[in-house]
C-alpha cells in the first residue's frame, strides 16, 4: 500500500493528483445519487406512495436534521445543507479506502481546504451576529491585551481541525500500510474494521460536530449580549 501522493497526469503544467481524481470522483458519485435518489420527490404526486430508496433517503435526510437541531438548536437548521453536505462527503471520502483508494482526508490541502470553509463560516456567522464594531470589539475581551491569544485562539481553529483530521486518516494508512509489508499475503481484516470504517466514520463526526459547535458558539455571542 502506497502512502505518497501520486500524480495522475497534467493539464498543462498543473499537476492533477490522485487526491483530486479521487474528490473528482466522489463528488460525481454524489450529485449523481443524490438525484437519482430524489427524482421520485419531485415528480411523485402527493398520494403517490414512496419506495424503498425514498423512505431510506427520508430517514437519513430527517436524522441529519434531528441531529443538527439538537446540536445547534432550531436556529442551526439554517446550517443544515452546509453540515449535512461536509457530513456525507468526509464520511464517504473516509471511507474510500476501503475499495483501494487514497483517501483525500490523507492530504493536507484537502483537510486545510474544508477546514477554512468551515473557518469563513464561522467567522461570517460572528460577524453577521455581532456587527463588525461587535466582532472587533470581543478580540479584545474580557481584557485589551488578550486581543493577541484572541487572534491566534480563532487562527488556530481551521489549523487544528485541519490537521486532527489528516493526521488521523494519514496515520490509519501509514498503520495498514506496514501491516500489509509485515503480511502482505494475510489480509488484517479487524485493521481494516478500526482504520477505515470505524476511525474514519469517527473522524467525520468529529469534524463536523467541531464546525456545529464554533458556528453555534459563534451565534450565540451576540444572544447573550
Amino acid at each position: 500500500m502506497d502512502i505518497g501522493i501520486k500524480t495522475m497526469f497534467y493539464l498543462g503544467r498543473i499537476p492533477i493528483t490522485e487526491t483530486v481524481v479521487t474528490t473528482w470522483l466522489i463528488m460525481v458519485v454524489l450529485v449523481i445519487g443524490s438525484m437519482v435518489a430524489t427524482r421520485r420527490f419531485r415528480t411523485a404526486a402527493p398520494g403517490d406512495k414512496l419506495g424503498t430508496t425514498e423512505h431510506v433517503v427520508e430517514f437519513v435526510v430527517d436524522g441529519l436534521y434531528q441531529f443538527i437541531r439538537e446540536t445547534m438548536g432550531k436556529k442551526g437548521l439554517k446550517f443544515a445543507p452546509y453540515i449535512s453536505t461536509l457530513l456525507i462527503f468526509l464520511v464517504v471520502a473516509n471511507l474510500i479506502g476501503l475499495l483501494g483508494f487514497r483517501p483525500p482526508t490523507a492530504d493536507l490541502n484537502t483537510t486545510f481546504g474544508l477546514a477554512t470553509i468551515s473557518f469563513i463560516l464561522i467567522q461570517g456567522t460572528g460577524l453577521r451576529s455581532k456587527g463588525l464594531w461587535g466582532y472587533i470589539k470581543g478580540l479584545f475581551e474580557p481584557f485589551v491585551f488578550m486581543f493577541p491569544l484572541n487572534v491566534i485562539s480563532e487562527i488556530s481553529t481551521p489549523v487544528s481541525m485541519a490537521f486532527r483530521l489528516f493526521g488521523n486518516i494519514l496515520g490509519g494508512m501509514v498503520i495498514m500500510s506496514l501491516l500489509y509489508g509485515v503480511a502482505p499475503i494475510l489480509i488484517p481484516v479487524f485493521p481494516h474494521v478500526y482504520f477505515d470504517l470505524f476511525s474514519g466514520i469517527i473522524q467525520a463526526f468529529i469534524f463536523t460536530m467541531l464546525t456545529m459547535v464554533f458556528v453555534s458558539m459563534a451565534s450565540d455571542e451576540e444572544e447573550e449580549n
